[in-house]
């Protein structure tokens, strides 16, 4: 039923991943506010977050960090803050794009649930995306040529907080221009900033070493009832397919189709 879905959603992982170019000595002067993320934790990021649910809430998009690589985000309900996404990163209007929440029961409201919520505790937040059945709740605009929707709740408290502070969720993607390569510091999608209302500078991602370092989250189809369907195997492939395993959910019989 959702065959042709799960092939939409199979488009995420079809660019050819380039690592970037060298990076420039400097920064270049940016047109838009590059916020740093204090230290310490959450207890000093109330300016911080102020500022980037207030930019999300004037129908802006921001770079934000995440616990795999740099995204940019609008809010999700928001038609022409998704299109901006698409036309800043010239991305193929039939490539869906994902949801971030701040919190397992967000997805509830957004999706139609067809595992054990024990599961989703086991996997989120993490750096996996749960492709589920969509509910009537998002907006049309947002992905209107199928009934799914992959959901993030990253590792990362910053983008958690966010979604929560926005009350509402946000839409998430790589931020970088189709077919380029995945962004670990904000100094590698700088060529976005004059697009960006707001950069939220984390600080170097993960370690740039490791050959997996680019490789996104991993991609999960879970919309048919007791099966799964890798879409993307991404950076946790492994032990996200343990989890599933611990559930008795099974690989589906299409996943080669």
């Amino acid at each position: 039923m959702f065959l042709f879905a799960r092939r939409c959603w199979s488009l995420i992982c079809s660019d050819r991943w380039v690592l970037p170019g060298p990076i420039a000595a400097m920064r270049k002067e940016p047109r838009c506010r590059i916020l740093p993320l204090p230290g310490g934790g959450p207890e000093g990021w109330t300016e911080v977050l102020k500022a980037a649910a207030g930019a999300l809430h004037e129908g802006g998009v921001i770079g934000v960090p995440t616990d795999t690589i740099y995204g940019i985000a609008c809010l999700a309900q928001d038609s022409r803050a998704i299109k901006e996404i698409y036309r800043m990163k010239e991305r193929n209007g039939g490539k869906p794009l994902a949801i971030c929440v701040g919190d397992t029961q967000d997805i509830y409201r957004y999706c139609r649930v067809h595992v054990p919520d024990q599961l989703l505790q086991d996997l989120l937040p993490g750096p996996v995306t749960l492709v589920l059945e969509r509910s009537e709740a998002l907006s049309k605009d947002l992905n209107p040529f199928t009934p799914l929707v992959g959901v993030r709740i990253p590792n990362h408290l910053f983008i958690q907080q966010l979604a929560q502070a926005c009350s509402e969720p946000l839409a998430l993607t790589s931020a970088n221009v189709s077919s380029q390569g995945s962004t670990l510091t904000v100094e590698e999608f700088q060529d976005l900033w004059p697009q960006l209302s707001l950069v939220i500078d984390g600080g170097p991602i993960g370690d740039d070493t490791s050959p997996a370092c680019r490789l996104g989250s991993t991609v999960v189809d879970l919309s048919v009832c007791g099966s799964y369907t890798v879409i993307r195997p991404g950076s946790a492939l492994i032990p996200t397919l343990k989890i599933l395993e611990k559930y008795g959910l099974t690989p589906n019989s299409q996943q080669n189709a």
